[in-house]
């Protein structure tokens, strides 16, 4: 009897009427508005076919179908929902991550510098904690410890990070109706838009990028649309001494949603705002403010996909303008009834340099966050005054092992620029060569997921170096080989 009461009450609570939400722009309306949400979340799913894989961004992992003990099949699954309630809408799902890697660079940055001839060991380990506080609030944090060993030179900027909080926010949730809400998100945290050639968590370098941010994210049909204030936060090698970076900011806007013109058609659009008050370019050092507009077009019809981005960049560095523009695409096909299902793919980017150096106005295009291995695992050339052309092919020897063979050659779009890291640091000066070629770049990828949780990767690459690095400086070719076992829960 007890039990059709209960059932009774549940049936009448889930039909009651949706408030409607007058949301506006205001902050401060946003939180009042919260107390007035209502609406329950949605009723969880049936167990999935396949247990779900871990995401590049941890917090967007949602294990509430664990609720019912009959989806639980995973050794982990008894720590990924623990319900802290008799209904089981609040609970705390606990994961983790460690990364083993080791690399070895020959002729490191094409021979200049501290040359290394043993390789060294990075380690990475990631433990987090999600806190589902019923439907309207949640608490999301996360520790990591990066850690370097035996690099000749001591560890990049990027190597090491003893002990930090990597991400700890805030969610207050607004539902709006049975699939819509409103969220505001503050607090440390990971951003990543696209196809992150622009902002990126940096999953290949052994510390990722987080941000100390304000979020609002609109979820509403098909659309989501995520609006930020930020800082980047500035690594320390030490224990919890990381802070935001005091002189760059970061905000903007990026939407996504579908565009059923193309077929299986999504569009991204988005404005990001950057100010650095040391911007560094080969034509010096001055305050930058740089606004980007873009837009992203994807999809994968049948056996293809596609991936195009186009993007404009305007604002000010010291005294002049800028004026600087990108565009990328990545178009392939899969043969899914051949052996080995072999895919074909191109990559192309171009990114435009300064054309005079001499002047105040500047178009070297500035890539603001993106991923650290943006060109492969080698991860030494970023999207700056660089034209290039990717051909690639991607094999399936089982469902759990595939290679990837691919070539890439590079070129400056200005000859006046430099070329520049995947972090936007200068690498060579473009004043003392007018040539365009700077190198071609060959690696072989093979991969093995054992399991769910466990991989393990190699990548061997070889750089050749065209004219321009040998007219600016060594320009040995470099061998970069690198191997890493990741486990995560």
């Amino acid at each position: 009897m007890r039990a059709c009461r209960h059932r009774l009450r549940r049936t009448l609570y889930r039909r009651r009427r949706v408030p409607v939400l007058k949301v506006r722009l205001s902050f401060l309306v946003v939180v009042a508005t919260l107390g007035a949400a209502l609406i329950p979340r949605a009723v969880e799913a049936a167990c999935p076919s396949t247990p779900p894989l871990y995401l590049t961004l941890r917090y967007e992992e949602d294990y509430s179908f664990l609720r019912d003990a009959a989806c639980r099949s995973d050794v982990w699954d008894p720590v990924k929902y623990i319900a802290l309630d008799r209904e089981g809408s609040a609970y705390v799902s606990f994961g983790a991550d460690a990364r083993l890697r080791y690399e070895y660079f020959h002729n490191s940055l094409w021979g200049r510098g501290v040359q290394d001839s043993n390789g060294y060991v990075l380690q990475r380990y990631l433990l987090h904690g999600d806190l589902q506080a019923g439907p309207y609030l949640r608490l999301f944090a996360q520790f990591q410890s990066s850690l370097e060993e035996g690099r000749a030179g001591g560890p990049r900027a990027t190597d090491e990070d003893t002990l930090e909080v990597n991400q700890a926010f805030l969610d207050l949730i607004a539902p709006l109706s049975h699939s819509d809400s409103l969220t505001l998100r503050a607090g440390r945290q990971e951003i990543s838009y696209g196809s992150q050639r622009l902002v990126s968590v940096r999953e290949s370098p052994n510390v990722r990028q987080t941000f100390d941010a304000l979020r609002l994210i609109l979820a509403v049909d098909s659309w989501r649309i995520d609006g930020f204030v930020s800082r980047p936060v500035q690594i320390e090698p030490g224990v919890f001494d990381d802070e935001r970076d005091s002189e760059r900011a970061f905000w903007g806007v990026y939407a996504t949603g579908p565009l059923p013109v193309l077929p299986t058609g999504h569009t991204d659009l988005y404005y990001l705002g950057l100010q650095n008050d040391a911007g560094r370019f080969d034509q010096g050092i001055a305050r930058e403010v740089r606004h980007t507009i873009g837009t992203r077009l994807w999809g994968r019809p049948g056996d293809w996909d596609y991936n195009v981005e186009l993007i404009y960049q305007w604002g000010s560095f010291g005294r002049g303008d800028i004026s600087a523009w990108g565009a990328a695409s990545d178009t392939g096909y899969t043969f899914r009834a051949a052996p080995l299902r072999p895919k074909l793919g191109l990559r192309a980017n171009i990114n435009s340099g300064d054309r005079n150096p001499r002047d105040a106005d500047l178009q070297t295009f500035n890539a603001l966050f993106p991923k650290g291995a943006y060109f492969g695992e080698i991860a030494i050339l970023g999207p700056a005054n660089l034209f290039d052309v990717h051909p690639y092919i991607e094999v399936r020897i089982t469902e759990r092992v595939g290679v990837a063979v691919d070539m890439d050659s590079f070129y400056r779009q200005s000859d006046r620029d430099g070329i520049y890291s995947p972090a936007g640091g200068l690498l060579r000066s473009g004043r003392v060569s007018q040539a365009s070629h700077v190198g071609e770049q060959v690696a072989i990828q093979p991969e093995w997921r054992i399991d769910r949780h466990l991989s393990l990767t190699a990548n061997y690459t070889h750089f050749f170096a065209g004219r321009f690095l040998r007219e600016t400086g060594p320009g040995k070719e470099i061998e970069f080989v690198a191997a890493w076992a990741q486990y995560r829960f």
